[in-house]
């Protein structure tokens, strides 16, 4: 598997968000539990269409309608992470979020911990179908030249 580098990563994504480990994300293995990586995605997710699209998820939702990922290195409680977030596809109703965990351990080393495509829908408040994605969402997804 192809790990992506941390700092080219980190050039190319202007969006990021600072994540904060929480002692009840460790698990057993004292490292943090690989379902709780989902909440980290979940939560940069919410606040890159918060900041970046100024979306207002009671007009329009917007749904997961996949998600997928791929681990790379165990995070651990005294690791520093970032989530990067960007849109790598605009389709009709859809469009790709392709995230990324970066950051560093405790003796400074530089990592790429995760990587996440998660494929939103955006869809009608009130029928909970799919709709097109509006202009005004769409052009502040295109990615910045």
């Amino acid at each position: 598997m192809n790990v992506p580098d941390p700092a080219q990563l980190e050039r190319e994504i202007d969006f990021f968000l600072p994540i904060q480990i929480r002692f009840s994300d460790i698990d057993g293995y004292m490292h943090v539990n690989n379902g709780i990586y989902f909440n980290y995605f979940e939560h940069a997710r919410a606040v890159f269409l918060d900041q970046v699209c100024q979306w207002d998820v009671m007009k329009i939702g917007c749904v997961v309608g996949r998600i997928e990922m791929d681990y790379f290195r165990p995070i651990h409680i005294d690791d520093t992470i970032k989530a990067l977030v960007k849109c790598s596809r605009i389709g009709n109703s859809s469009f790709d979020l392709e995230q990324y965990l970066v950051g560093e351990t405790k003796s400074g080393a530089q990592f790429t911990f995760a990587k996440s495509k998660c494929i939103l829908v955006s869809v009608d408040m009130n029928t909970m179908k799919p709709m097109p994605l509006p202009e005004n969402y769409r052009a502040k997804l295109q990615p910045k030249s």
